[in-house]
């Protein structure tokens, strides 16, 4: 895979709406080692399925509250906390509500590899 030289991204190009931070980047094509997803969940309830990563994952709620899942253990996190998924931990989160849930999740790899387990 060819690397890019250029250093930065545009919000158009990864960005689904730049008005809403919303989205996903593989940093691999850009010689980084991580990637990122911009996650807005609305609705309570809502959020990704238990899956795992053969890397670390480290989430960084930007807005809202949020019920995380981490091998065995339930952690709630609200906006400014972080939190880490371990390598080949089993993981899920969902919005609590009221409002939106809005966090950047760091995937340290140059690309996304993920076990879906439900």
């Amino acid at each position: 895979m060819a690397v890019s030289t250029d250093p930065i991204t545009r919000a158009e190009d990864w960005l689904n709406d730049t008005g809403i931070f919303r989205g996903s980047w593989q940093g691999g094509a850009r010689g980084a080692g991580i990637s990122v997803i911009a996650s807005r969940i609305d609705g309570p309830g809502g959020g990704p399925r238990l899956h795992r990563h053969p890397y670390p994952e480290t989430f960084v709620i930007r807005t809202g509250v949020a019920l995380f899942t981490v091998g065995d253990r339930r952690i709630e996190a609200k906006a400014g906390e972080i939190v880490v998924a371990p390598a080949d931990t089993p993981h899920k989160f969902e919005n609590l509500g009221p409002g939106p849930l809005e966090s950047l999740n760091i995937h340290e790899n140059g690309k996304f590899v993920t076990e879906w387990l439900e």
